[in-house]
């Protein structure tokens, strides 16, 4: 008998362990020891627990009460100030404590490959990892996960910067966390979730690109033709992958095989909503840089898809400009990465609280990743405390407003020209003769050449051409266009450029004219 009755009772202490496991109130992933909490806002505090059962989240001076209906629980906590640490504690029929806890701003940063790029990568990273040690500044890094349909939890822990962990730290995101928060004086938090090679459409929920013909076309329905052309690759892989765990050898390569549309929204962004933020930062658009002008639109409803799920209105969102890149070539030319450029000021000019930072400074021709990310998050920052803090800065660097011409002169005005438009000292590059050109023009040396600005006539045949400052306006032309019509300025996929303002930020790439791009469907009417 006792031998029959004692799987009975295992099976019995089994089964109440799972009972009490059941009971056990769980907090969603991103709520960790040493988190952020976004400051004056309602703030979502949610998890998991039997149907029924009494949870209450208790934060400072608040306690608020609910009850888990259908396995899931939600509260929110409201009107918080920026401080800490603190305690939150969660209680139903377990307690969970969660220790050194801050208030402060939190950013999404996300995007492909730059954005992921970790400091110990970056410039001179030995020295700037030494100075990370931060309290004020915590990191949460989403693993990387590609679903095929949105997936609520994410599994990782916030971090204190500081030299031991701020290796593995998203360098752009880096930056902008430091400087927000020596501008701001309260803590700020990052959540980085962000894939190398991403391209825009896979950041995008399902049922947006459903809804959109041409994406439907283009996007959802090409996905299976593509897969099919490398079944055999894939094939190849899992073998190799089979194989290796035969043999107890660790196997890292990644699954070859096309980005299937909206694998990381599902896996990557869905989870992370509805976390109280404050905006996003963004740095992708490298992989679309082919179809920059299909980018007009689709990276517009990405931001609004974001916006929507995440139920917090119209928060801000920056973009990074893609960094100068490939070959340079001096002489005029098409350029799908100069689209790509336009394409994000397009979406920032088009969508409220957008921006985008200008980053022509710091391309390398030989390398897509460029190591010196500090100006991009410092940047990114600026443009932050504008838009997101209404602080009354000078956060942009020269954009185009408007032409005017005057006999064979195409005379331009600017925005955010701030203090005054200079000129500043680029590298020497080989012209079309095969002589070095170079323009030691000192900052503020207004009577310097520019470099970079294309003008053309009715043919539209583009000329480099001539570039002055006077005043407030840059005064363009070419003894071979008498009478111009279209000006264009660092338009090229490594654009070699000179055009500040002397509030120490360069001038976007622009071009004022309409003519047909490169990236857009045959068919397609041109926008401006």
């Amino acid at each position: 008998m006792k031998s029959r009755l004692l799987p009975l009772r295992i099976a019995g202490i089994v089964f109440a362990s799972i009972l009490v496991a059941r009971a056990d109130v769980r907090l969603h992933g991103l709520f960790t020891d040493d988190m952020v909490l976004q400051r004056d806002a309602s703030v979502p505090v949610w998890g998991w627990a039997d149907d029924g059962e009494k949870v209450t989240v208790q934060f400072r001076n608040q306690s608020v009460t609910t009850t888990a209906a259908h396995g899931k629980w939600t509260v929110h906590l409201k009107h918080l100030s920026a401080g800490g640490p603190d305690e939150l504690k969660v209680t139903g029929k377990n307690t969970v404590i969660l220790h050194n806890v801050v208030v402060g701003e939190v950013w999404i940063a996300s995007g492909q490959s730059n954005m992921e790029m970790a400091m110990r990568s970056v410039f001179d990273a030995t020295n700037e990892i030494a100075r990370t040690s931060n309290p004020l500044i915590r990191f949460y890094t989403v693993s990387l996960l590609k679903a095929d349909h949105p997936v609520q939890n994410v599994s990782n822990t916030w971090q204190v910067s500081g030299p031991q962990v701020a290796p593995k730290f998203s360098a752009v995101a880096y930056y902008f966390a430091r400087d927000l928060q020596k501008a701001l004086g309260v803590p700020v938090g990052i959540v980085h979730t962000s894939w190398g090679g991403s391209p825009c459409e896979v950041w995008i929920r399902e049922g947006v690109l459903a809804a959109n013909a041409g994406y439907k076309r283009d996007i959802l329905d090409a996905y299976p033709e593509a897969l099919r052309r490398v079944e055999g690759t894939i094939a190849a892989w899992e073998r190799e992958k089979a194989d290796a765990l035969a043999a107890g050898t660790n196997f890292t390569k990644r699954r070859p095989g096309p980005w299937k549309p909206s694998e990381l929204y599902n896996g990557m962004i869905a989870p992370l909503i509805p976390f109280a933020i404050r905006g996003a930062i963004w740095y992708q658009g490298e992989s679309n840089a082919g179809r920059a002008h299909q980018y007009r639109t689709l990276m517009a409803d990405m931001i609004s898809n974001w916006r929507k799920d995440w139920g917090q209105g119209d928060f801000t969102f920056l973009q990074v400009q893609l960094a100068p890149f490939k070959d340079y070539k001096p002489e005029p030319a098409g350029s799908e990465w100069a689209e790509l450029r336009e394409a994000q000021n397009y979406v920032a000019r088009s969508l409220p609280k957008a921006g985008v930072a200008v980053i022509t400074d710091v391309g390398e021709e030989k390398d897509i990743h460029p190591k010196r990310k500090e100006p991009v998050g410092a940047r990114l920052a600026l443009a932050a405390r504008h838009i997101a803090y209404g602080e009354n800065i000078v956060y942009s660097g020269p954009t185009y407003r408007s032409m005017t011409v005057k006999r064979d002169q195409a005379i331009l005005s600017f925005n955010h020209v701030g203090a005054g438009l200079e000129a500043r000292t680029i590298p020497a590059r080989p012209n079309s003769a095969g002589s070095a050109l170079v323009y030691n023009a000192r900052a503020g040396n207004l009577e310097a050449p520019l470099a970079g600005f294309t003008i053309c006539g009715d043919d539209q045949k583009f000329y480099r051409a001539d570039a002055r400052i006077q005043g407030e306006k840059v005064v363009v032309s070419n003894p071979q266009v008498s009478k111009p019509v279209a000006v264009r300025y660092g338009w090229a996929d490594f654009p070699v450029v000179n055009l500040w303002n002397r509030d120490g930020l360069p001038a976007s790439p622009f071009r004022t004219d309409n003519f047909p791009m490169i990236t857009a469907p045959k068919t397609a009417p041109v926008k401006k």
